[in-house]
């Protein structure tokens, strides 16, 4: 990464795609984590690679049903252990949320790397390792702890599998995602649809979090109930919308 020089237009989007390369040396990212990372790459430079308001309202309201959670669980892949261990570890600690590591190409080699890769990242008991419990899915993120994913209220659950997303809404769960697609089956099925890039969603969480820890529950409350997801679809359409309009006049090409 040193070799990236820091003016360099592309700055950011390189740093991301060195972090996914250092996490499949390291054993924690899988090959087809560098697939799902371009994905989302093309979506957030279509949004305009910023936080909307419509995200920013459904990261509050996100905070706000952690903190209310009995048993709030903030679930870990290969790809968030590789980009934001630090962001991850710092949201658990403000919300009191526990992590949970949970996989597509699940081995207990891999599962038991990224648990002391957010150790070393400073977090205290990470999940995921007993993996005593499945939901109803026929591959290995059917695979969780009872005393976590299974056993959840509020489950947060960034860079997402659709069947999975949709699993954990018919039990019951209130289940966020943070999802650049905002045409994915994970935004369309979530409570909670971030669209926003991961790196910024839970920073804007921390603080979020950092600045309502000591609300009243009916303040929180009022949080939830002011918000309304199915508006953030459309919201995220129209800002990508609004940004190819703008592109597309910046450079003398007839807007249709």
């Amino acid at each position: 990464m040193t070799g990236i020089p820091r003016d360099h237009p592309r700055y950011e989007s390189l740093i991301t795609r060195e972090k996914i390369i250092d996490g499949i040396h390291m054993g924690i990212t899988s090959q087809q984590g560098l697939v799902a990372q371009g994905r989302g790459e093309a979506f957030d430079y279509l949004i305009g690679e910023r936080t909307t308001e419509s995200a920013a309202f459904a990261e509050r309201a996100a905070v706000a049903h952690i903190l209310l959670a009995k048993n709030p669980i903030i679930s870990v892949n290969g790809n968030t252990a590789a980009l934001v261990p630090e962001s991850l570890v710092a949201l658990a600690d403000v919300t009191g949320a526990m992590l949970e590591v949970n996989l597509f190409h699940r081995s207990d080699a891999r599962v038991h790397k990224i648990i002391e890769h957010l150790k070393a990242n400073g977090a205290g008991k990470v999940l995921g390792g007993k993996g005593d419990k499945r939901l109803g899915l026929s591959h290995d993120r059917a695979i969780v702890d009872e005393e976590g994913i299974f056993s959840a209220d509020v489950v947060l659950v960034p860079l997402e599998d659709g069947d999975r997303c949709q699993k954990l809404v018919e039990m019951e769960k209130t289940v966020i995602t943070i999802d650049l697609n905002p045409l994915s089956r994970t935004s369309l099925s979530a409570t909670i649809s971030i669209v926003d890039n991961v790196t910024r969603a839970l920073e804007n969480m921390i603080q979020f979090a950092k600045d309502m820890k000591h609300d009243s529950r009916e303040s929180l409350q009022e949080v939830i109930d002011s918000y309304e997801n199915n508006k953030v679809i459309p919201d995220a359409l129209y800002a990508i919308q609004e940004k190819l309009k703008q592109q597309s006049e910046e450079r003398g090409i007839q807007w249709i």
